[in-house]
């Protein structure tokens, strides 16, 4: 997946967008960036870069994405703080998937200066 345009809808390759904090090579700089690497890891199925980048007051013992769930856009509707300069933020967002989406405001911190996902709620459309 490495050449191809990186899942979250950002215009670039996915190594060289989100793939980059998936490996490790790099950690999401804002609530936001942090909020489309982990679309994308839903998208690539993985787990694991879900789990580590959540926040570990609310973070489940393991995390099964259903491989037959197809993803098909993310589209950020509003950000609140989550910069460099914040400890916590807010990122709204609509995830569409084959038969559907999900709409959800998410809630991040820093914890020891990384970006984590706290938990989300669901507002009514």
């Amino acid at each position: 997946m490495t050449s191809r345009t990186c899942p979250c809808g950002l215009p670039a390759t996915y190594d060289a967008c989100c793939g980059r904090f998936h490996t490790g090579r790099a950690a999401a700089p804002t609530a936001e960036s942090l909020m489309r690497s982990r679309y994308s890891a839903f998208v690539t199925g993985d787990a694991g870069y879900l789990l580590r980048t959540w926040h570990p007051r609310t973070r489940p013992e393991r995390l099964d994405p259903d491989p037959r769930m197809r993803w098909t856009g993310l589209e950020i509707l509003d950000t609140a703080g989550g910069s460099a300069f914040h400890t916590t933020g807010t990122v709204e967002f609509r995830a569409s998937y084959r038969g559907g989406a999900l709409r959800e405001r998410s809630r991040f911190e820093r914890v020891d200066g990384a970006w984590v996902y706290v938990d989300g709620e669901f507002p009514e459309d």
